[in-house]
């Protein structure tokens, strides 16, 4: 499990990263805002925690943001300010829960084993992807951008699920050749090309922000660009 927290006190930031990892979990830890939102779109976490004062961007606008980028990581919020309006507040930008500093380590753990709990429940019922604009239903086998349906063919679509599955890789060729294909990568064909080529035009041609990048030398990369993250 991996978890994304944005803190910028450095005792506060130390003794949850440390707790947290004693538990089992894996921490990216960052001290401002403007950090914490790109990691957060640009990676994959099961749970972003983060205070409300941060520098750069504070934890408001981060929440705010990530919601309007199609991000529904859960999102704990850590903060000095326990008001009951202040909480409300939060929960209406798209936090999932509240926590009021300071606070007990076996209360945060507490919370954030309920949020994955539940999210994890919330995935396999939907099982919905989403990068940006870009979602894909893997039950349903539907596929839209910015509410536009994007019809692909079956290869097509398990490609994009595993680019999907790991938002924010370089994925090498062979690596697609073998997950997507099972077999290996054979350096005297063009397959992985043409399909990374058919499925660019169905999900990029038509868009202004352009999605999946071709990382030259390496691989692909599915991605918001940086632009986008930019507030």
């Amino acid at each position: 499990m991996k978890i994304l927290l944005i803190e910028d006190e450095l005792k506060t930031a130390q003794f949850v990263k440390k707790g947290l990892e004693e538990n089992g979990y894996e921490v990216d830890s960052v001290s401002d805002g403007k950090t914490g939102l790109h990691k957060a779109l640009e990676n994959s976490y099961q749970l972003i925690v983060t205070d409300v004062m941060l520098p750069e961007l504070d934890g408001r606008e981060l929440c705010k943001t990530l919601r309007k980028s199609g991000i529904e990581t859960p999102i704990l919020i850590l903060t000095a300010l326990g008001g009951t309006e202040e909480i409300v507040a939060g929960f209406g930008i798209g936090a999932d829960d509240y926590l009021v500093k300071p606070f007990e380590f076996k209360e945060l753990l507490a919370r954030i084993k309920a949020l994955l709990k539940r999210n994890s429940v919330t995935k396999q019922d939907e099982q919905i992807l989403k990068i940006g604009d870009l979602s894909l239903d893997v039950n349903r086998k539907v596929v839209s951008r910015n509410g536009q349906p994007i019809i692909l063919t079956v290869k097509e679509f398990a490609l994009l699920e595993y680019f999907l599955r790991n938002p924010g890789k370089v994925i090498s060729k062979a690596e697609l050749a073998l997950n997507i294909w099972k077999v290996d990568f054979d350096t005297g064909t063009n397959m992985v090309e043409v399909y990374v080529s058919y499925l660019r035009n169905k999900i990029d041609k038509n868009f202004a922000d352009k999605l999946l990048h071709t990382q030259f030398g390496m691989g692909y990369i599915l991605k918001l660009n940086n632009h986008a993250n930019q507030v």
